[in-house]
């Protein structure tokens, strides 16, 4: 009797199969499906995430963001409003500042709920509360001192915010910058006293005004930004903290400090009746903030 045996298999064949692209899921894949992009290299959304268009569309963004800033910070401050002898000036700082803190503390927590929900701040409050003091002081003290000196002047001296913050860091932190960062600090420096610069007249004993309270106004805002941006670097290098949520948690300390200060002061019901007077102004001040949310992250 034979061993029954199983007939022969067909012989094997070479099968292509198509499997489907393997999808990563992170934060770059799903912001380039938020923006329609298709994976290659011409989807349409693809430039806007291009390392080398990111920088100059960022650029661009904060300058006009900041020129349109510094357009409506003068007009608020320094425009005349009524007519003939009852007209006032605009003398409510703490109210702008605080109209400014709201807008970006909403901002900055859209900011987070949209693009920033999975990180988890660990920064203690008190380090937030502390920097908002010298945050709400630095723009207190340069809003009011455009009462008393022009707008060029007021950013001249804003712009060499770069020496206290380096001052500071290496006194306090203990920080060693590269020397490119010396080399900068002194251009501006240069700059500055070049522009500010005005030869005397032997003839010529009209403007004599050297220094005074509005001048004295900018170096308190130029020192508590250097204690301002030390804080900052603190919280960065320790809690690695992130631009949202220190823009969210130091402008809600901010409105806080604010809110308590215009209602005991009693500058709130000025305020508001003021613009009650004057409702045209009430428009370009939510522009102010809102240039001022856009231009920070």
């Amino acid at each position: 009797m034979r061993p029954s045996f199983p007939p022969p298999s067909l012989p094997v064949r070479d099968e292509c199969v198509e499997l489907s692209p393997l999808r990563v899921s992170g934060p770059e894949t799903t912001a380039l499906s938020v923006m329609g992009t298709t994976g290659g290299s011409g989807g349409r959304g693809a430039w806007f995430f291009s390392e080398r268009l990111r920088l100059p569309v960022c650029c661009l963004g904060v300058f006009v963001c900041y020129f349109w800033y510094g357009v409506l910070q003068e007009t608020i401050t320094r425009g005349k409003y009524g007519e003939g002898a009852k007209q006032e000036k605009f003398r409510y700082a703490l109210s702008l500042v605080f109209i400014q803190c709201v807008m970006n503390a909403i901002f900055a927590k859209l900011m987070i709920q949209f693009f920033d929900a999975v990180k988890v701040d660990r920064t203690q409050n008190w380090l937030y509360a502390a920097c908002s003091l010298s945050y709400l002081g630095a723009m207190v003290s340069s809003n009011s001192a455009l009462q008393f000196v022009n707008y060029p002047t007021q950013v001249l001296g804003k712009s060499c915010k770069p020496i206290p913050v380096m001052l500071l860091g290496v006194t306090v932190l203990k920080k060693k910058y590269p020397l490119s960062k010396y080399l900068c600090v002194l251009l501006i420096v240069t700059g500055v006293a070049l522009f500010m610069y005005k030869p005397k007249n032997v003839g010529s004993v009209g403007d004599e005004h050297i220094f005074g309270y509005g001048e004295l106004l900018l170096l308190l805002s130029l020192t508590l930004d250097g204690l301002t941006g030390v804080s900052q670097d603190h919280m960065r290098a320790h809690y690695q903290t992130g631009s949202n949520h220190m823009m969210l948690n130091v402008n809600l300390w901010s409105t806080l400090v604010l809110g308590a200060g215009i209602l005991f002061t009693g500058e709130l019901w000025e305020f508001l009746s003021f613009t009650e007077r004057y409702p045209t102004i009430i428009y370009n001040i939510l522009l102010f903030g809102l240039t001022s949310a856009l231009g920070q992250p």
